[in-house]
């Protein structure tokens, strides 16, 4: 099977010869990848062996965060963050390399990406790759006003806040920050001086989502806001916090549903998030829910980690590392191994089994 149609360009691509049916190899070395494929010269998006358009990539500059969110890092962050994080220079190539295979949109993540000193340049030298149409990144809001300006003059399009409550004790609790007050101040600070487009994230606690939803819906009827919930995944780290708190994702849609919310086609390059809206709200209710059938059908997206190795799935069983084609800049290369992941990308997580990978809490690679 030839994942590989035909397209101009002149890159020199590798094309599946024999691609083993399962890729039992060292997870960490894509020798082994390479030496399976053999050359041709035509360039194309990439497109899994499941039909699957990539154009979407999640890259994590940090796995360092300050928050201890308790279904997460409830113990804080463990250590120093690692000093061999992704330089400039090196998140360059990668971009460049992902733009050519197709790449239209790249979200920054952490941990906690504001945290790098370097983020606005960042943001810059990924806005001004050819190719890239969209900017996005996922951040806590810590400081939020402080970053505003520099990242709107940087060319950041969207940003996604992590908030899961709209009561400040309740936030203070998971989180350990008290700063809720100044966080919802900020975002309105966001969405009167900036053309970012905001979305909220919010896990979906069973002791809380109700008194969510109704927060919510009231937070996006005057402000062009998404505010989604996430259902609470399982990892190797908070399988007790889960099995107490996890709720089904439908507890949500059926009161939007009931109460006249109509959902939304998702884009081409969007993440996985059902959006619903009301003619009455100006803003929009999201759901994202990886236990639901079918979740992993439309996936889109690649991640790459701080360290430089590439996920094909957020739950993996390994990763891979491309870091010699960054630090080389050599773009071809980088490219060749990208398509060679295509028959190995696997079609579906396996959080049912309760199985999360090596995923072991979500600040690893950003979710």
């Amino acid at each position: 099977m030839n994942h590989l149609a035909p397209n101009a360009g002149n890159v020199q691509l590798y094309s599946p010869a024999a691609a083993p049916a399962i890729f039992d190899g060292d997870l960490s070395s894509t020798t082994a990848l390479s030496s399976t494929y053999s050359p041709v010269t035509l360039s194309q998006p990439l497109t899994d062996g499941f039909a699957r358009r990539l154009t979407y990539l999640r890259l994590s500059i940090t796995d360092f965060c300050n928050f201890r969110c308790e279904y997460c890092l409830p113990d804080g962050y463990q250590g120093k963050p690692p000093q061999n994080e992704l330089s400039v220079t090196e998140i360059a190539t990668l971009i460049r390399g992902f733009a050519q295979v197709g790449t239209k949109k790249v979200r920054i993540t952490g941990g906690e990406p504001s945290i790098r000193r370097d983020v606005v340049d960042i943001i810059k030298t990924i806005k001004n790759t050819e190719g890239i149409e969209t900017v996005a990144m996922t951040s806590n809001g810590y400081k939020l006003g402080k970053h505003l300006a520099a990242w709107q003059a940087a060319g950041l399009n969207q940003i996604n806040i992590s908030m899961d409550s709209f009561d400040a004790a309740t936030f203070h609790k998971m989180t350990g920050f008290d700063m809720l007050p100044q966080l919802l101040a900020d975002m309105d600070t966001l969405l009167a001086t900036t053309d970012i487009k905001l979305k909220i994230n919010s896990i979906l606690m069973a002791e809380t989502a109700f008194e969510n939803l109704m927060n919510a819906i009231d937070y996006v009827k005057d402000r062009a806001v998404t505010y989604r919930f996430i259902e609470f995944m399982q990892t190797s780290d908070n399988s007790d916090l889960f099995f107490a708190q996890h709720a089904q994702s439908d507890i949500i849609t059926n009161y939007l549903i009931k109460h006249g919310w109509q959902t939304h086609v998702r884009g081409s390059n969007d993440g996985p998030a059902i959006e619903y809206s009301h003619p009455d709200y100006k803003g929009r209710i999201g759901m994202i829910a990886p236990y639901a059938a079918h979740f992993c059908d439309s996936c889109n997206r690649l991640r790459v980690s701080s360290q430089g190795k590439v996920h094909l799935c957020l739950f993996d069983q390994g990763n891979y590392d491309i870091r010699q084609h960054l630090e080389q800049d050599d773009v071809a290369g980088l490219v060749n191994i990208l398509h060679s992941f295509m028959p190995i990308k696997p079609e579906h997580h396996h959080l049912h089994e309760s199985n999360s990978g090596m995923m072991n809490n979500l600040s690893m690679i950003g979710g």
